[in-house]
């Protein structure tokens, strides 16, 4: 798994290391019960604190694409590489919709109209 940052880019730290990871599940070099790197073994790679390595996976968690196991690591479980693709998707549409100043209900309605 390669995670790379962009210190210039508008997208937290954090939310950087959650979309290599989707992206790395959308490709296929991601499966279904892989272990992610150890939080403090990834920030010492990235040259960043162990807590910004921790929600990004936090981010994932909340996604239902990973399981953080106490003591043992952050584990893959969604089932199909289109999960995270769908979810990389939404993250991006939510923070385009966010820069041009929509509220969280303005963005629930649009997309309800659209169901």
């Amino acid at each position: 798994m390669l995670v790379t940052l962009d210190h210039s880019s508008p997208l937290s730290l954090a939310e950087q290391i959650a979309a290599s990871v989707r992206r790395d599940m959308a490709d296929g070099k991601l499966h279904k019960g892989d272990r992610l790197p150890p939080t403090r073994g990834l920030a010492r790679a990235l040259d960043v604190n162990m807590h910004t390595v921790l929600r990004g996976y936090q981010i994932l968690k909340d996604e239902h694409l990973i399981e953080l196991r106490p003591g043992r690591g952050a584990v893959v479980t969604a089932d199909t590489p289109a999960k995270a693709l769908v979810s990389e998707a939404c993250q991006h549409f939510i923070q385009l919709a966010r820069k041009s100043g929509m509220t969280s209900n303005d963005i629930l309605q649009l997309v309800s109209e659209r169901l």
